[in-house]
């Protein structure tokens, strides 16, 4: 199912939407932060997703009990360097990490920037132990606002040097790219790449605003893209790539059910598709789990399915000698 002679890519990954629940147990035992119960068994529940949340806000919550135990810098980069052990154990060759700084220092009123750093400290530290490979994606969290959006560019520019990308989350409907302008034409100015969450709670025209304000090059997610055919249209002739996860859809309720998840559309209309996880612990998923359910409940074909991994290779934030590397690597 999944082809061997290529690698194996996750582009969007939220770092911190996927923080153990061993790990939150640990953190707020260690720190005395109260939890909502005694038995670890009964406390995963409240980490991760059962089917379906009944609502975004309420699958978005399942995060917050594992950056509210991130009191230290040293749990910043303790949570950081597992993200990288997990993708080893995942079978992961290459990934985009993606965070927002803001959202994991806010509990216990950390320095963005310092949260930044331990971040980077932390991902360097597992790159080093295991044999996998990753970038950084900074988040820009609108869901806190304009200015709280300023603070996490600034860190995130001041180590630009470890990032390859920027991207917008949040609260696409209440805070739309027309707010953030600004912010991503410095991120143009200091040569990162745009992603941008769009298509996921609101329509298309949030997805042409990614690509006309932002320089969006890929769509986090992109759903509702299929609802205007001249927006399939551009994002097939300009090799902009939608970020899809199909659990993370399904389990937010952006999609009803599954089989309506509109990815053979976007594949027939010769949009760039590629799979990704967004929030593996949340979810209780993996990356190999998404490429099951896309050929054992979609229908893909293995071709289909090498053609994914062929997206991924292609969308990814890196140089084409890197992306020779990478296939080089897994055709020794």
């Amino acid at each position: 199912m999944i082809a061997t002679d290529l690698p194996l890519i996750d582009l969007h990954r939220h770092l911190d939407g996927n923080i153990r629940a061993s790990t939150i147990w640990q953190l707020a035992h260690q720190h005395n932060i109260a939890l909502p119960c005694d038995n670890f068994d009964d406390f995963i529940a409240h980490t991760r997703i059962n089917d379906k949340a009944n609502t975004l806000v309420e699958f978005l919550q399942k995060l917050d009990w594992g950056v509210n135990v991130l009191k230290t810098l040293d749990d910043i980069k303790l949570v950081s360097y597992q993200n990288i052990e997990d993708l080893h154990k995942a079978g992961i060759d290459y990934a985009e990490l993606r965070f927002s700084p803001y959202y994991m220092g806010m509990a216990h009123n950390l320095s963005t920037t310092d949260v930044v750093a331990a971040v980077i400290d932390g991902v360097q530290s597992g790159l080093q132990d295991f044999p996998v490979k990753a970038n950084l994606i900074g988040i820009l969290s609108r869901t806190f606002g304009v200015e709280a959006c300023h603070i996490e560019l600034n860190a995130i520019l001041a180590h630009k040097q470890h990032f390859v990308a920027v991207d917008l989350a949040g609260d696409e409907l209440g805070k739309p790219a027309t707010l953030f302008v600004e912010h991503f034409n410095k991120v143009a100015q200091a040569g990162l790449c745009a992603t941008v969450h769009a298509g996921e709670a609101d329509g298309p025209s949030s997805v042409w605003n990614a690509i006309n304000l932002l320089s969006a090059r890929r769509i986090g997610h992109g759903v509702n893209s299929y609802r205007d055919n001249a927006l399939m249209d551009y994002l097939r002739d300009n090799n902009i790539f939608l970020e899809t996860c199909l659990t993370s859809n399904y389990q937010t309720g952006t999609v009803e059910r599954l089989d309506d998840h509109p990815i053979h559309t976007f594949i027939q209309h010769g949009v760039g598709v590629c799979l990704n996880t967004d929030d593996p612990a949340v979810e209780g998923i993996e990356l190999r789990d998404e490429y099951a359910l896309a050929k054992n409940q979609l229908g893909f074909t293995d071709a289909q399915l090498r053609q994914l991994q062929l997206n991924s290779l292609k969308a990814a934030f890196i140089s084409d000698s890197e992306r020779t590397e990478l296939k080089l690597m897994k055709q020794k």
